[in-house]
């Protein structure tokens, strides 16, 4: 298995971390009566209801944003973090939860997390991925601070069918499908997933949701984070 470390040439404008921050510093402002039309409580029912928190589980939400996903979380376990590299996005989850009860808030990079391995029983990031410029990277970061046993799960931009959609999509952020999903877990270690398409009653397949299992016991050859490390 080999692990890409050098972000594609063709990456959209925002899978870049400064303009991504510059886009949320505006975005954030109306972000809240945005996101439904893409990302609804269905939906995000739906996708909890696949990582099957237990109400004593710690959950980190990276990419947490304005607190959309870590408000679903809260439904099911007071220990939530967060965590998002907009400060601007963070204020406004902090509007709503303040900045350390009930959600711990940290400012940071989803490529290199501030955690130590297996400090949480689950991960979740819903709308974040399509920003990363190095997924994988990113994807093993996940794997690496979830205890042995526990659940990644990972919502993105499923890659449109229509050809124009799809020029414009490659163009801005990172769009995928089932196949690419594969490729990306695979290479950051993981060796158990699945994927389910979804989305809000008129645009049914907008979303690709991936939940996956970090496996129960450590495999030497699914070091993904220590490799990427050796390869930088």
């Amino acid at each position: 298995m080999i692990l890409q470390t050098v972000a594609s040439s063709e990456m959209g404008i925002l899978e870049n971390k400064d303009r991504a921050r510059l886009f949320y510093k505006y975005l954030s402002t109306v972000y809240d009566q945005v996101n439904p039309f893409f990302w609804t409580e269905e939906m995000r029912t739906d996708a909890l209801d696949l990582l099957d928190v237990d109400e004593t589980d710690r959950v980190l939400d990276v990419g947490c944003g304005t607190g959309f996903g870590t408000t679903g979380l809260l439904e099911r376990t007071e220990a939530v973090h967060g965590l998002d590299q907009s400060v601007h996005q963070m204020e406004k989850a902090w509007e709503k939860f303040g900045k350390y009860d009930p959600v711990r808030f940290y400012q940071g990079d989803a490529e290199n997390l501030p955690f130590a391995d297996g400090a949480f029983d689950h991960v979740w990031s819903s709308g974040s991925i399509e920003y990363w410029p190095h997924p994988e990277r990113a994807l093993a970061e996940l794997k690496r601070v979830t205890k042995p046993g526990g659940r990644v799960l990972v919502v993105g931009p499923n890659y449109p069918k229509n050809s124009l959609k799809a020029r414009v999509a490659d163009a801005i952020m990172l769009f995928y499908g089932e196949d690419e999903a594969d490729r990306m877990f695979a290479d950051a270690g993981f060796a158990e997933w699945d994927h389910h398409i979804m989305g809000p009653p008129r645009n049914t397949d907008v979303a690709i949701t991936t939940i996956a299992r970090v496996p129960a016991s450590s495999d030497p050859t699914a070091t993904a984070s220590q490799r990427i490390a050796e390869t930088d």
